[in-house]
């Protein structure tokens, strides 16, 4: 496979398909959740079918078992970290203020390095309005710390 998941593939709550084994399928998404630290590029998909743990069909395994075929493919990439050797985490945030212009709530961005590598990276509304620039500049940075802390 050339990419964990098809752009294509829409995964629901499908109530008229078949389920299969909620344990087997929870450990599935267990180990692939072990695997990211090393693999960011299957974070999306992982967490995409891990919504699903509560009560999985057959499509949802077949989702995951794509990943899996995309891990066997694409062995030698992932990130590596040598024994012995500093690794620096740096972490970016910035965020708007009320630049949603229906709810008026900020946007907070953030990406975060380890060494020389983008690891992580996500935009996402704030979850409450922020009165100030100072405020959703402090709420990011709260998320930014999160994520650094997150990293290590």
């Amino acid at each position: 496979m050339k990419t964990p998941m098809s752009s294509d593939t829409k995964l629901t709550k499908d109530k008229e398909c078949e389920s299969v084994d909620s344990t087997k399928y929870r450990g599935m998404i267990g180990s692939l959740f072990y695997l990211m630290a090393r693999r960011p590029d299957i974070m999306f998909s992982v967490c995409l079918c891990a919504r699903f743990q509560e009560d999985p069909k057959t499509f949802h395994l077949e989702a995951v078992k794509r990943i899996f075929r995309y891990i066997k493919g694409t062995t030698p990439l992932g990130l590596w970290y040598h024994k012995g050797t500093s690794i620096e985490t740096v972490v970016y945030a910035d965020s708007d203020h009320a630049g949603d212009y229906v709810d008026r709530k900020s946007t907070s961005g953030i990406c975060t390095f380890v060494g020389y590598c983008l690891t992580s990276w996500f935009s996402k509304k704030q979850p409450a309005l922020a009165i100030s620039t100072a405020e959703a500049e402090y709420v990011s940075a709260g998320k930014a710390c999160q994520q650094a802390l997150w990293m290590k």
